[in-house]
Formats: structure tokens, sequence, C-alpha cells
């Protein structure tokens, strides 16, 4: 299961709030798992 940050990221991402490339280097393969589930 995803942690709450990465969710977060990926729901703010969709909403075209972030790009991938803001989300934290360290969050980052865990938020592309998000957005491709």
């Amino acid at each position: 299961m995803a942690s709450y940050m990465a969710t977060v990221y990926a729901d703010l991402i969709r909403k075209g709030r972030k790009t991938i490339e803001q989300v934290p280097e360290k969050l980052r393969a865990e938020v592309e798992a998000v957005l491709n589930a």
C-alpha cells in the first residue's frame, strides 16, 4: 500500500497542481506506482 504522502502527491499531479519533477526523489518511484495503478 502506498504511503499517505505518495497518495497526496499523485492526487496533486492528477489535478495538475504538481508535476512528477516536483516530487521529492525518495517518493518519486512510489508516486509513479500510484499513478500507474
